[in-house]
C-alpha cells in the first residue's frame, strides 16, 4: 500500500521523532507486542524490523492487531487525504466516517457513489487496507470507547448508541480491539479522571440531562494537528452566525444542527494556545447520533486538514509570505449542513454580512422548526429551515429581499428537496458544481462558496470575493482575471489562500468578538 509523499524510511522517521503532525496519516503495528499506535505515541520506539504500517485503524485492526492504551490511535485527527481528494475512495470514506453504512448499510454507500458493492470494496481495500464493513466497525468501536469512558449510560445503551447489533457484538469487538472488557475500559477511566485530567482526546465530564425525552449531555475533545488561527476561523462563523440557530458568548459558540436521529446542539469552546483540541459539549436527541455529531463538527471547524503542507505550498508566494507567518494554521469555515449552507450563501449574494444575517434570521423565525424546551436555555431556540419548508413557501412570503434573490432561494431549495442538486459528504465535487451553476441566480461566486465552505473543497476559489479582491489588491496581487491567473500557483490550496486573505483583511470576520452573548440582532434593516 502507498502513502503520498511518505515512503517506507519517512514512516520510520516520523515515529522516531515521534511527530504528531502524521497523526492520522498512518498507524504502526508493533509486531513484537501486538498492539498499533499513532506515530507520536510516547511508548518506546520499536524497532524498524518490528514495525509494519497501515493506512487505518481498521486496516490494522484487521491484521490482528490492538490498539494502544497509552496513544489511544483511533482518536487522532483524520487523515488530510479524504479532505483533498474528491475521487471515489475519498467520498466513500467520508460517507463511512458520517455513518452512513451503519444507517444504510454497504449497499446504500453504493448507491450513493454510483457504484457496484464490489466496486466499492475493492476500491476501499486499495487505498485503506480494509473494506467499508470494516471501516465502520472501527468506528463503532471508537464510540464506544468513547460512551464508555466518558458516560455514565449502561453497557446496553452504549452499545445500541454506538451502531451494534447485540451486546455479544459490542463486548466482542470492544475487547478484541482494546484488550480489555468495556467494564474495565469504563474503571480505567475513572482512575484516570480521579489521579489527573486524561490527556487523551477522550469524552470527559459525563453526563445525561434528566428527565424523559431530555437529550443526553456529553462533553468531548476534538484533536487538531497544529497550528490553528482561531481568530478567523471562529470569528468567521461567529460574523456569520444567523439569530436564532447560532450564539456567541465570548467564550464558546453554539449551534443548532438536525442530525439523522433528532436536532442537536453543539457548543464548542476555541481552545488555549497551548492546547491541541477543541472542547465539545453536545446535546443529543438520540446518542447513536454521536458519530455523525463528531464528524459534522471537524467539517465545520476544517479539523482534519494539514496546516502545515497549506502554509509552506502558500508561503512560497512571495506576496502571501507575510500573511501565512502572521496568521499561521488558518483553516476553511465550513458547515454542519452543506444545504443549509447553501441558502445562507445565497442569502448573502450583494450584501453585507450583516444584512445576509437579517435575512437568513427571518427565515429561521417563520418557517424554522423550534428546539424542544428540554435543549434549555443556549442562547439557540430554532433549527434552520429545511430544503423541503422552503420548497413550499410561496415567493411574496420570502420579504425583505429583492425578487431575484427570493426566486434563486426557492430554486436552491427545491433542487435540494428534489435531489436534483446533491451536497451531501460523499458527493462528487465537480457534479455539485456543475449543478449549482445550472440553476438561474447561481453565479461563480455562490458556486465556489457553497464548493469551499458546505462540501469542503480546498481548492475552490471565490475569485469575485470583495474581502478576497480588497486584501489582495493590498498586497500589489493583480484583480479580474490577472488574480485567477496568479492563484494557479496556490492550487490545489485556493481555497486555503481565501481564507488567508480574508484573515489578513480588516473584516469583522477576521477577528475573534470577546465580550457577553452575541446573538445576531434579527431587527437590523427592517423591510
Amino acid at each position: 500500500m502507498t502513502f503520498p509523499h511518505l515512503d517506507h524510511d519517512s514512516r520510520v522517521a516520523a515515529v522516531r521523532s515521534k511527530d504528531p503532525r502524521f497523526d492520522g496519516w498512518f498507524v504502526t503495528g508493533v509486531l513484537s507486542t501486538g498492539i498499533y499506535c499513532r506515530p507520536s505515541c510516547p511508548a518506546i520506539t520499536p524497532a524498524v524490523r518490528n514495525m509494519a504500517f497501515y493506512p487505518s485503524a481498521a486496516a490494522a485492526q484487521g491484521a490482528g492487531f490492538r490498539a494502544c492504551k497509552r496513544c489511544l490511535p483511533d482518536a487522532t485527527p483524520g487523515s488530510p487525504r479524504w479532505h483533498l481528494r474528491g475521487d471515489v475512495a475519498a467520498r466513500a470514506a467520508r460517507l463511512v466516517a458520517d455513518g452512513v453504512v451503519d444507517r444504510e448499510g454497504v449497499g446504500g454507500l453504493a448507491s450513493r457513489l454510483g457504484y457496484s458493492t464490489r466496486q466499492v470494496e475493492r476500491l476501499l481495500r486499495e487505498e485503506l487496507g480494509a473494506g467499508p464493513l470494516a471501516l465502520a466497525r472501527a468506528q463503532r468501536a471508537q464510540t464506544a470507547r468513547l460512551l464508555v469512558e466518558g458516560t455514565d449510560l449502561s453497557m446496553a445503551q452504549v452499545a445500541h448508541a454506538a451502531g451494534f447489533t447485540s451486546i455479544r457484538a459490542f463486548n466482542a469487538t470492544v475487547r478484541e480491539v482494546y484488550a480489555a472488557t468495556p467494564t474495565e475500559l469504563r474503571t480505567a477511566a475513572y482512575r484516570r479522571r480521579r489521579a489527573t485530567p486524561a490527556p487523551t482526546d477522550t469524552a470527559r465530564v459525563p453526563g445525561a440531562l434528566g428527565g424523559t425525552g431530555a437529550p443526553t449531555a456529553l462533553t468531548l475533545r476534538l484533536p487538531f494537528r497544529a497550528p490553528l488561527h482561531v481568530p478567523s476561523l471562529f470569528g468567521h462563523l461567529v460574523a456569520t452566525g444567523v439569530a436564532g440557530v447560532d450564539a456567541w458568548d465570548g467564550a464558546t459558540l453554539s449551534q443548532s444542527v438536525s442530525l439523522p436521529r433528532g436536532p442537536a446542539v453543539l457548543e464548542l469552546t476555541p481552545p488555549a494556545p497551548d492546547e491541541r483540541h477543541i472542547g465539545l459539549r453536545l446535546r443529543l436527541t438520540d446518542v447513536a447520533d454521536l458519530g455523525a455529531a463528531i464528524q459534522r463538527c471537524r467539517h465545520l471547524l476544517d479539523l482534519d486538514a494539514d496546516p502545515v503542507a497549506v502554509d509552506e505550498h502558500l508561503g512560497a508566494d512571495p506576496a502571501l509570505a507575510p500573511l501565512v507567518a502572521a496568521t499561521p494554521g488558518v483553516r476553511l469555515p465550513g458547515a454542519l449542513d452543506a444545504g443549509e449552507l447553501a441558502i445562507r450563501v445565497v442569502l448573502s449574494q450583494q450584501v453585507s454580512t450583516a444584512a445576509a444575517g437579517t435575512h437568513a434570521a427571518r427565515l429561521v423565525a417563520r418557517l424554522g422548526r423550534p428546539l424542544p424546551e428540554s435543549f434549555g436555555d443556549l442562547g439557540v431556540t430554532h433549527l434552520f429551515p429545511t430544503a423541503d419548508a422552503l420548497a413550499g413557501t410561496a415567493e411574496a412570503d420570502l420579504g425583505g429581499m429583492p425578487g431575484s434573490r427570493r426566486r434563486t432561494v426557492l430554486r436552491v431549495a427545491t433542487a435540494l428537496a428534489d435531489d436534483s442538486l446533491q451536497l451531501g459528504p460523499g458527493v462528487d465535487r465537480q457534479i455539485a458544481r456543475e449543478q449549482l451553476l445550472a440553476l438561474p441566480g447561481v453565479g461563480p461566486w455562490t458556486a465556489e462558496m457553497i464548493l469551499m465552505r458546505g462540501l469542503g473543497a480546498p481548492d475552490a476559489f471565490p475569485a469575485t470575493d470583495l474581502g478576497v479582491r480588497v486584501t489582495a489588491a493590498g498586497l500589489g496581487l493583480p484583480t479580474g482575471r490577472g488574480l485567477v491567473a496568479h492563484a494557479a500557483r496556490w492550487s490545489p490550496w485556493r481555497a486555503y489562500a481565501s481564507a488567508l486573505l480574508w484573515a489578513g483583511s480588516q473584516h469583522a470576520a477576521a477577528t475573534l468578538p470577546g465580550g457577553t452573548r452575541h446573538t445576531p440582532d434579527q431587527t437590523k434593516e427592517s423591510a
